[in-house]
Protein backbone atom coordinates (compact mmCIF):
# COMPACT_ATOMS: atom_id res chain seq x y z
CA UNK A 1 0.00 0.00 0.00
CA UNK A 2 3.16 2.46 0.75
CA UNK A 3 4.54 1.67 -2.13
CA UNK A 4 1.87 2.31 -4.47
CA UNK A 5 1.07 5.74 -2.57
CA UNK A 6 4.51 7.15 -2.75
CA UNK A 7 4.81 6.72 -6.91
CA UNK A 8 0.99 8.34 -6.69
CA UNK A 9 2.49 11.49 -4.36
CA UNK A 10 5.24 11.85 -6.55
CA UNK A 11 3.36 11.21 -10.01
CA UNK A 12 0.50 13.28 -8.68
CA UNK A 13 3.27 16.00 -7.69
CA UNK A 14 5.21 16.02 -11.35
CA UNK A 15 2.18 16.22 -13.34
CA UNK A 16 0.89 18.88 -11.47
CA UNK A 17 3.89 21.43 -11.70
CA UNK A 18 4.39 19.84 -15.45
CA UNK A 19 0.70 21.25 -16.05
CA UNK A 20 1.42 24.24 -13.77
CA UNK A 21 -1.99 23.17 -12.05
CA UNK A 22 -0.23 24.33 -8.69
CA UNK A 23 3.44 26.08 -8.07
CA UNK A 24 6.30 23.69 -7.19
CA UNK A 25 6.30 24.97 -3.37
CA UNK A 26 2.74 24.56 -3.06
CA UNK A 27 2.74 21.13 -4.57
CA UNK A 28 6.08 20.41 -2.55
CA UNK A 29 4.03 21.13 0.83
CA UNK A 30 0.37 20.40 0.22
CA UNK A 31 0.20 16.82 -2.00
CA UNK A 32 2.61 15.30 1.06
CA UNK A 33 0.63 16.42 3.57
CA UNK A 34 -2.60 15.14 1.84
CA UNK A 35 -0.83 12.10 1.20
CA UNK A 36 0.77 11.46 4.79
CA UNK A 37 -3.15 11.53 6.27
CA UNK A 38 -4.35 9.50 3.67
CA UNK A 39 -1.68 6.80 5.08
CA UNK A 40 -3.22 7.37 8.37
CA UNK A 41 -0.71 8.69 10.05
CA UNK A 42 -1.42 12.90 9.67
CA UNK A 43 -0.68 12.76 13.52
CA UNK A 44 2.85 12.64 12.83
CA UNK A 45 2.96 15.05 10.01
CA UNK A 46 4.71 17.45 12.39
CA UNK A 47 7.12 15.60 13.39
CA UNK A 48 8.13 14.44 9.66
CA UNK A 49 8.43 18.01 8.42
CA UNK A 50 10.37 18.99 11.52
CA UNK A 51 13.27 16.03 10.82
CA UNK A 52 12.71 16.95 6.96
CA UNK A 53 13.28 20.86 7.80
CA UNK A 54 15.92 20.12 10.14
CA UNK A 55 18.31 17.83 8.00
CA UNK A 56 17.98 19.97 5.27
CA UNK A 57 18.32 23.34 7.52
CA UNK A 58 22.09 23.62 6.52
CA UNK A 59 21.27 23.70 2.81
CA UNK A 60 18.74 26.00 2.76
CA UNK A 61 21.57 28.36 4.92
CA UNK A 62 24.51 27.33 2.58
CA UNK A 63 22.40 28.58 -0.51
CA UNK A 64 20.60 31.93 1.16
CA UNK A 65 24.58 32.93 1.85
CA UNK A 66 26.03 31.43 -1.50
CA UNK A 67 23.20 33.34 -3.44
CA UNK A 68 24.30 36.64 -1.66
CA UNK A 69 28.25 36.43 -1.92
CA UNK A 70 27.66 35.11 -5.57
CA UNK A 71 25.31 38.14 -5.96
CA UNK A 72 27.69 40.58 -4.61
CA UNK A 73 30.55 39.31 -6.89
CA UNK A 74 28.33 39.84 -9.92
CA UNK A 75 27.20 43.31 -8.44
CA UNK A 76 31.15 44.34 -8.26
CA UNK A 77 31.89 42.94 -11.66
CA UNK A 78 34.27 39.70 -10.57
CA UNK A 79 32.75 37.73 -13.72
CA UNK A 80 32.15 40.65 -16.04
CA UNK A 81 36.13 39.52 -17.82
CA UNK A 82 34.37 36.13 -18.09
CA UNK A 83 31.29 37.03 -19.50
CA UNK A 84 33.25 39.01 -21.78
CA UNK A 85 35.61 36.23 -22.96
CA UNK A 86 32.21 34.50 -24.09
CA UNK A 87 31.24 36.61 -25.82
CA UNK A 88 34.26 36.93 -27.79
CA UNK A 89 34.14 33.67 -28.28
CA UNK A 90 30.06 33.00 -28.94
CA UNK A 91 29.98 36.71 -30.92
CA UNK A 92 26.01 36.19 -31.62
CA UNK A 93 25.92 32.41 -33.03
CA UNK A 94 23.33 30.48 -31.23
CA UNK A 95 25.61 27.34 -31.47
CA UNK A 96 28.66 28.72 -29.68
CA UNK A 97 26.25 30.28 -27.20
CA UNK A 98 24.65 26.59 -26.55
CA UNK A 99 27.74 24.97 -26.76
CA UNK A 100 29.56 27.69 -24.52
CA UNK A 101 26.92 27.58 -21.83
CA UNK A 102 27.94 23.28 -21.37
CA UNK A 103 31.62 23.59 -21.05
CA UNK A 104 31.39 26.79 -18.81
CA UNK A 105 28.83 24.53 -16.64
CA UNK A 106 31.42 21.84 -16.85
CA UNK A 107 34.50 24.04 -16.14
CA UNK A 108 32.39 25.80 -13.16
CA UNK A 109 31.90 22.14 -11.79
CA UNK A 110 34.86 21.77 -10.76
CA UNK A 111 34.12 23.14 -7.09
CA UNK A 112 32.03 20.38 -6.56
CA UNK A 113 28.80 22.44 -5.88
CA UNK A 114 25.74 22.96 -8.21
CA UNK A 115 24.59 26.30 -6.65
CA UNK A 116 27.60 27.86 -7.19
CA UNK A 117 27.54 26.57 -11.23
CA UNK A 118 24.40 27.81 -11.89
CA UNK A 119 25.07 31.24 -10.18
CA UNK A 120 27.54 31.61 -12.00
CA UNK A 121 26.92 30.37 -16.19
CA UNK A 122 23.22 32.24 -15.72
CA UNK A 123 25.23 35.03 -14.56
CA UNK A 124 27.22 34.53 -17.42
CA UNK A 125 25.19 33.52 -20.23
CA UNK A 126 21.44 35.20 -19.41
CA UNK A 127 22.35 38.41 -21.37
CA UNK A 128 22.85 36.38 -24.37
CA UNK A 129 20.32 34.21 -24.46
CA UNK A 130 18.06 37.40 -24.13
CA UNK A 131 19.75 39.64 -26.48
CA UNK A 132 19.33 36.91 -29.02
CA UNK A 133 15.92 35.61 -28.04
CA UNK A 134 17.14 31.83 -27.58
CA UNK A 135 14.92 29.93 -25.51
CA UNK A 136 16.05 30.01 -21.69
CA UNK A 137 15.22 26.46 -20.88
CA UNK A 138 17.94 25.34 -23.43
CA UNK A 139 20.16 27.36 -21.00
CA UNK A 140 19.10 25.48 -17.76
CA UNK A 141 18.93 22.01 -19.82
CA UNK A 142 22.12 22.18 -20.95
CA UNK A 143 24.12 23.38 -17.40
CA UNK A 144 21.77 21.09 -15.20
CA UNK A 145 22.73 18.23 -17.49
CA UNK A 146 26.77 19.20 -17.61
CA UNK A 147 26.92 19.56 -13.90
CA UNK A 148 25.02 16.31 -13.08
CA UNK A 149 27.82 14.71 -15.02
CA UNK A 150 30.43 16.48 -13.51
CA UNK A 151 28.66 16.38 -10.04
CA UNK A 152 30.26 12.86 -9.76
CA UNK A 153 33.40 13.94 -8.69
CA UNK A 154 34.59 12.35 -5.27
CA UNK A 155 34.29 16.22 -3.31
CA UNK A 156 30.50 16.18 -5.16
CA UNK A 157 28.80 14.05 -3.54
CA UNK A 158 27.89 10.94 -4.26
CA UNK A 159 30.89 9.11 -4.76
CA UNK A 160 32.11 9.76 -1.26
CA UNK A 161 28.16 8.75 -0.67
CA UNK A 162 28.59 5.55 -2.88
CA UNK A 163 32.45 4.65 -0.98
CA UNK A 164 31.23 5.41 2.57
CA UNK A 165 27.73 3.20 2.43
CA UNK A 166 29.93 0.02 0.79
CA UNK A 167 33.51 1.03 2.68
CA UNK A 168 35.52 1.59 -0.43
CA UNK A 169 38.23 4.07 -1.65
CA UNK A 170 36.44 7.16 -2.97
CA UNK A 171 39.68 7.43 -5.89
CA UNK A 172 38.62 3.30 -6.75
CA UNK A 173 35.32 4.06 -7.41
CA UNK A 174 35.87 7.37 -9.80
CA UNK A 175 39.30 6.89 -10.96
CA UNK A 176 38.34 4.04 -13.69
CA UNK A 177 34.72 5.75 -14.05
CA UNK A 178 36.63 9.03 -16.01
CA UNK A 179 36.42 7.56 -19.16
CA UNK A 180 32.58 6.97 -19.33
CA UNK A 181 32.50 10.11 -17.63
CA UNK A 182 34.41 12.01 -20.25
CA UNK A 183 32.56 10.44 -23.03
CA UNK A 184 29.17 11.80 -20.97
CA UNK A 185 30.92 15.18 -21.08
CA UNK A 186 31.85 15.02 -24.61
CA UNK A 187 27.80 13.79 -25.37
CA UNK A 188 26.67 16.87 -23.48
CA UNK A 189 28.53 19.22 -25.59
CA UNK A 190 27.46 17.29 -28.53
CA UNK A 191 23.87 17.89 -27.47
CA UNK A 192 24.97 21.40 -27.05
CA UNK A 193 26.08 21.58 -30.51
CA UNK A 194 22.09 19.92 -31.87
CA UNK A 195 20.32 22.41 -29.40
CA UNK A 196 22.46 25.22 -30.46
CA UNK A 197 21.53 24.06 -34.46
CA UNK A 198 17.86 24.14 -33.69
CA UNK A 199 17.96 27.37 -32.04
CA UNK A 200 19.98 28.93 -34.99
CA UNK A 201 17.43 27.19 -37.29
CA UNK A 202 14.47 29.22 -35.09
CA UNK A 203 16.11 32.65 -35.16
CA UNK A 204 18.53 32.68 -38.32
CA UNK A 205 22.12 32.98 -37.93
CA UNK A 206 23.31 36.42 -36.34
CA UNK A 207 26.46 38.02 -35.88
CA UNK A 208 27.39 41.41 -33.98
CA UNK A 209 29.13 43.87 -36.11
CA UNK A 210 32.80 44.12 -36.09
CA UNK A 211 32.60 47.25 -33.79
CA UNK A 212 31.91 45.49 -31.09
CA UNK A 213 34.82 43.38 -31.03
CA UNK A 214 37.18 46.05 -32.30
CA UNK A 215 36.34 49.18 -30.42
CA UNK A 216 36.13 51.10 -33.72
CA UNK A 217 33.86 53.71 -33.76
CA UNK A 218 30.53 52.63 -35.84
CA UNK A 219 27.28 51.88 -35.06
CA UNK A 220 26.61 48.26 -33.21
CA UNK A 221 24.68 46.19 -35.46
CA UNK A 222 22.61 42.98 -35.34
CA UNK A 223 22.17 41.63 -37.95
CA UNK A 224 19.59 38.24 -39.11
CA UNK A 225 19.84 36.82 -42.83
CA UNK A 226 16.68 37.20 -44.29
CA UNK A 227 13.37 38.94 -43.07
CA UNK A 228 10.94 37.45 -40.76
CA UNK A 229 9.37 38.08 -37.59
CA UNK A 230 11.09 39.45 -34.30
CA UNK A 231 11.65 36.53 -32.23
CA UNK A 232 13.23 38.53 -28.91
CA UNK A 233 15.44 41.40 -28.41
CA UNK A 234 17.56 42.55 -31.46
CA UNK A 235 16.70 39.34 -33.31
CA UNK A 236 15.25 38.58 -36.42
CA UNK A 237 14.32 35.27 -37.86
CA UNK A 238 16.35 34.30 -41.03
CA UNK A 239 17.74 31.21 -43.09
CA UNK A 240 20.81 30.69 -41.30
CA UNK A 241 23.25 32.43 -43.58
CA UNK A 242 25.98 34.25 -41.79
CA UNK A 243 25.40 38.72 -41.92
CA UNK A 244 28.11 40.63 -43.58
CA UNK A 245 29.81 43.55 -41.63
CA UNK A 246 27.60 46.44 -42.38
CA UNK A 247 30.23 49.04 -42.09
CA UNK A 248 28.57 51.19 -39.63
CA UNK A 249 24.92 51.64 -41.65
CA UNK A 250 21.87 49.72 -40.65
CA UNK A 251 22.71 46.56 -42.47
CA UNK A 252 19.96 47.05 -44.97
CA UNK A 253 17.12 45.03 -45.31
CA UNK A 254 16.57 42.80 -42.16
CA UNK A 255 18.79 44.49 -40.22
CA UNK A 256 18.13 45.28 -36.01
CA UNK A 257 20.48 48.25 -34.72
CA UNK A 258 20.57 47.71 -31.13
CA UNK A 259 23.08 49.81 -29.64
CA UNK A 260 25.35 53.63 -31.11
CA UNK A 261 28.02 54.90 -29.61
CA UNK A 262 31.35 53.32 -29.25
CA UNK A 263 31.24 50.28 -29.77
CA UNK A 264 33.29 48.26 -27.19
CA UNK A 265 32.99 45.04 -25.91
CA UNK A 266 31.45 46.06 -22.52
CA UNK A 267 28.17 47.73 -24.43
CA UNK A 268 26.97 44.00 -25.29
CA UNK A 269 27.00 43.71 -21.40
CA UNK A 270 23.71 45.92 -21.31
CA UNK A 271 20.63 43.84 -21.82
CA UNK A 272 17.10 45.64 -21.87
CA UNK A 273 15.16 43.86 -18.89
CA UNK A 274 18.38 42.42 -17.55
CA UNK A 275 20.85 45.40 -15.88
CA UNK A 276 22.55 42.87 -13.65
CA UNK A 277 25.82 43.09 -16.13
CA UNK A 278 25.34 46.85 -17.11
CA UNK A 279 29.17 47.82 -17.37
CA UNK A 280 28.52 51.40 -15.90
CA UNK A 281 26.50 50.06 -12.62
CA UNK A 282 27.32 51.95 -9.46
CA UNK A 283 27.85 48.58 -7.76
CA UNK A 284 31.36 48.19 -9.64
CA UNK A 285 34.25 48.20 -7.90
CA UNK A 286 37.09 47.91 -10.10
CA UNK A 287 40.22 48.81 -7.41
CA UNK A 288 39.05 45.29 -5.49
CA UNK A 289 38.81 43.27 -8.44
CA UNK A 290 41.99 40.66 -6.89
CA UNK A 291 40.61 40.90 -3.45
CA UNK A 292 37.47 39.47 -5.11
CA UNK A 293 39.24 37.47 -7.04
CA UNK A 294 41.53 36.11 -4.11
CA UNK A 295 38.55 36.06 -1.60
CA UNK A 296 36.69 33.27 -4.31
CA UNK A 297 39.84 31.09 -5.15
CA UNK A 298 40.00 31.32 -1.42
CA UNK A 299 36.51 30.28 -0.52
CA UNK A 300 36.68 27.58 -3.24
CA UNK A 301 40.25 25.98 -2.04
CA UNK A 302 38.55 26.12 1.55
CA UNK A 303 35.25 24.56 0.23
CA UNK A 304 37.04 21.63 -1.05
CA UNK A 305 39.61 21.01 1.97
CA UNK A 306 36.76 21.02 4.06
CA UNK A 307 38.20 23.69 6.24
CA UNK A 308 34.60 24.30 7.70
CA UNK A 309 31.35 23.47 7.22
CA UNK A 310 29.83 24.92 3.47
CA UNK A 311 27.00 26.98 5.34
CA UNK A 312 29.91 28.41 7.68
CA UNK A 313 32.26 29.08 5.00
CA UNK A 314 29.88 31.04 3.07
CA UNK A 315 28.28 33.02 5.64
CA UNK A 316 31.44 34.31 6.51
CA UNK A 317 32.04 35.48 2.49
CA UNK A 318 29.41 36.93 2.34
CA UNK A 319 30.06 38.79 5.67
CA UNK A 320 33.75 39.72 4.56
CA UNK A 321 32.67 40.55 0.72
CA UNK A 322 29.28 42.87 2.29
CA UNK A 323 32.14 44.60 4.43
CA UNK A 324 35.36 45.36 2.25
CA UNK A 325 33.31 45.97 -1.06
CA UNK A 326 30.31 48.19 0.67
CA UNK A 327 32.00 49.60 3.84
CA UNK A 328 28.59 51.89 4.77
CA UNK A 329 26.03 49.92 6.11
CA UNK A 330 23.45 51.64 3.69
CA UNK A 331 25.22 50.15 1.27
CA UNK A 332 25.18 46.72 2.74
CA UNK A 333 21.23 46.55 3.20
CA UNK A 334 20.85 47.79 -0.25
CA UNK A 335 22.94 45.07 -1.51
CA UNK A 336 21.08 42.38 0.36
CA UNK A 337 17.39 44.34 -0.29
CA UNK A 338 18.72 43.45 -4.44
CA UNK A 339 19.35 39.63 -3.78
CA UNK A 340 16.15 39.03 -1.66
CA UNK A 341 13.70 38.12 -3.93
CA UNK A 342 16.18 34.68 -5.02
CA UNK A 343 17.17 34.02 -1.52
CA UNK A 344 13.87 33.88 -0.24
CA UNK A 345 12.36 31.60 -3.84
CA UNK A 346 15.32 29.50 -3.07
CA UNK A 347 15.39 28.71 0.52
CA UNK A 348 11.53 28.58 0.67
CA UNK A 349 11.50 26.09 -1.81
CA UNK A 350 14.41 24.31 0.14
CA UNK A 351 12.01 24.02 3.15
CA UNK A 352 8.88 23.06 1.02
CA UNK A 353 11.03 20.29 -0.29
CA UNK A 354 11.91 19.97 3.39
CA UNK A 355 8.11 18.91 3.71
CA UNK A 356 8.18 15.91 0.72
CA UNK A 357 11.17 14.29 1.58
CA UNK A 358 10.12 14.01 5.16
CA UNK A 359 6.52 12.33 4.54
CA UNK A 360 8.62 10.16 2.32
CA UNK A 361 10.85 9.25 4.60
CA UNK A 362 9.07 8.93 7.59
CA UNK A 363 6.15 7.06 6.64
CA UNK A 364 8.20 4.38 5.30
CA UNK A 365 7.06 5.17 1.61
CA UNK A 366 10.84 5.44 -0.16
CA UNK A 367 12.25 2.19 1.61
CA UNK A 368 8.67 0.25 0.38
CA UNK A 369 9.50 1.45 -2.88
CA UNK A 370 12.85 0.88 -2.98
CA UNK A 371 12.45 -2.78 -1.88
CA UNK A 372 9.57 -3.01 -4.01
CA UNK A 373 12.09 -2.44 -7.00
CA UNK A 374 15.00 -4.14 -5.93
CA UNK A 375 12.49 -7.47 -5.43
CA UNK A 376 11.14 -6.84 -9.14
CA UNK A 377 14.36 -7.66 -10.31
CA UNK A 378 14.19 -11.33 -12.03
CA UNK A 379 16.77 -14.41 -10.21
CA UNK A 380 17.93 -13.80 -14.01
CA UNK A 381 19.41 -10.86 -13.62
CA UNK A 382 21.79 -11.80 -10.62
CA UNK A 383 25.26 -11.59 -12.33
CA UNK A 384 24.00 -8.64 -14.52
CA UNK A 385 23.98 -6.37 -10.85
CA UNK A 386 26.04 -4.07 -12.10
CA UNK A 387 23.97 -2.98 -15.08
CA UNK A 388 20.88 -3.16 -13.57
CA UNK A 389 22.18 -0.91 -10.66
CA UNK A 390 23.33 1.46 -13.54
CA UNK A 391 19.61 1.11 -15.02
CA UNK A 392 17.98 1.87 -11.66
CA UNK A 393 19.59 4.92 -10.74
CA UNK A 394 18.03 6.91 -12.96
CA UNK A 395 14.39 7.08 -11.61
CA UNK A 396 15.99 6.31 -8.01
CA UNK A 397 18.03 8.76 -7.41
CA UNK A 398 15.43 11.21 -9.49
CA UNK A 399 12.88 10.45 -7.09
CA UNK A 400 14.94 9.89 -4.29
CA UNK A 401 17.63 12.08 -2.61
CA UNK A 402 21.21 11.33 -2.94
CA UNK A 403 21.66 10.30 0.41
CA UNK A 404 18.32 8.07 0.46
CA UNK A 405 19.90 6.18 -2.41
CA UNK A 406 23.20 5.44 -1.62
CA UNK A 407 22.60 4.51 2.43
CA UNK A 408 19.13 2.81 2.10
CA UNK A 409 18.99 1.17 -1.42
CA UNK A 410 23.20 0.92 -2.57
CA UNK A 411 24.19 -1.11 -0.36
CA UNK A 412 20.78 -3.49 -0.65
CA UNK A 413 21.63 -4.31 -4.21
CA UNK A 414 25.55 -4.88 -3.48
CA UNK A 415 24.32 -7.76 -1.51
CA UNK A 416 22.30 -9.11 -4.51
CA UNK A 417 24.81 -8.84 -6.79
CA UNK A 418 27.30 -9.77 -4.23
CA UNK A 419 25.28 -13.37 -3.97
CA UNK A 420 26.15 -13.67 -7.72
CA UNK A 421 30.18 -12.92 -7.76
CA UNK A 422 29.31 -8.98 -8.61
CA UNK A 423 31.82 -6.87 -7.25
CA UNK A 424 30.90 -4.25 -4.97
CA UNK A 425 33.20 -1.48 -7.07
CA UNK A 426 31.24 -2.36 -10.00
CA UNK A 427 27.80 -1.46 -8.16
CA UNK A 428 29.37 1.54 -7.14
CA UNK A 429 30.44 2.80 -10.28
CA UNK A 430 26.90 2.29 -11.99
CA UNK A 431 25.38 3.73 -9.02
CA UNK A 432 26.77 7.32 -10.51
CA UNK A 433 25.74 7.09 -14.19
CA UNK A 434 22.36 8.35 -13.25
CA UNK A 435 23.32 11.56 -11.50
CA UNK A 436 22.86 14.18 -14.98
CA UNK A 437 19.61 13.06 -14.50
CA UNK A 438 19.61 13.55 -10.71
CA UNK A 439 20.78 17.05 -10.78
CA UNK A 440 17.12 18.03 -12.28
CA UNK A 441 15.12 16.58 -9.55
CA UNK A 442 12.79 18.57 -7.79
CA UNK A 443 14.65 17.12 -4.39
CA UNK A 444 17.80 19.14 -5.65
CA UNK A 445 17.68 22.84 -3.72
CA UNK A 446 20.04 24.00 -6.57
CA UNK A 447 17.72 23.44 -9.24
CA UNK A 448 15.96 26.11 -7.80
CA UNK A 449 18.58 28.58 -8.12
CA UNK A 450 19.00 27.69 -11.41
CA UNK A 451 15.54 28.19 -12.51
CA UNK A 452 14.96 30.90 -10.44
CA UNK A 453 18.22 32.87 -12.08
CA UNK A 454 17.14 32.25 -15.46
CA UNK A 455 13.27 32.97 -15.09
CA UNK A 456 12.01 29.80 -16.06
CA UNK A 457 9.00 27.70 -15.02
CA UNK A 458 9.99 24.24 -13.55
CA UNK A 459 7.55 22.88 -15.22
CA UNK A 460 9.23 23.80 -18.01
CA UNK A 461 12.92 22.70 -16.88
CA UNK A 462 11.38 19.12 -16.30
CA UNK A 463 9.81 18.78 -19.85
CA UNK A 464 13.06 20.26 -21.76
CA UNK A 465 15.31 18.17 -19.69
CA UNK A 466 14.37 15.32 -18.20
CA UNK A 467 14.49 13.40 -21.70
CA UNK A 468 18.10 14.85 -22.83
CA UNK A 469 19.61 14.24 -18.96
CA UNK A 470 18.05 10.45 -19.23
CA UNK A 471 19.71 10.16 -22.36
CA UNK A 472 23.06 11.02 -20.88
CA UNK A 473 22.91 8.99 -17.91
CA UNK A 474 22.44 5.79 -20.86
CA UNK A 475 25.40 6.69 -22.52
CA UNK A 476 27.78 6.86 -19.55
CA UNK A 477 26.30 3.32 -18.76
CA UNK A 478 26.96 2.21 -22.45
CA UNK A 479 30.52 3.62 -22.17
CA UNK A 480 30.97 2.15 -18.66
CA UNK A 481 29.89 -1.30 -19.90
CA UNK A 482 31.95 -0.72 -23.52
CA UNK A 483 34.94 -0.18 -21.25
CA UNK A 484 34.06 -3.46 -18.96
CA UNK A 485 34.10 -1.19 -15.76
CA UNK A 486 30.57 -2.68 -14.97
Amino acid sequence: MLTVLGFAMIATFLVLIMMKKMSPIAALVLIPALFCVAVGQGAQLGDYVIDGVSKLAPTAAMLMFAIVYFGVMIDVGLFDPIVRAILRFCKADPVRVVVGTAVLAAIVSLDGDGSTTFMITVSAMYPLYKRLGMSLVVLTGVAATANGVMNTLPWGGPTARAATALKLDAGDIFVPMIPALAVGLLFVVALAYVLGRRERKRIGYLTLDEALATGADAETVLVGAGGGTDEGPGTRKGEGRSAQRTGGTDGGAGATPTAAGAGTPDEDLAVPGFQGLDPNRATLRPRLYWFNAALTVALLTAMILEVLPIPVLFLIGAALALTVNYPRPAEQKERLAAHAENVLNVSGMVFAAAVFTGVLTGTGMVKHMADWLVGAIPEAMGPHMALVTGVLSLPLTYFMSNDGFYFGVLPVLAEAGAAHGVSPLEIARASLVGQALHMSSPLVPAVYVLVGMAKVEFGDHTRFTVKWAALTSLVVLAAAVLFGLV
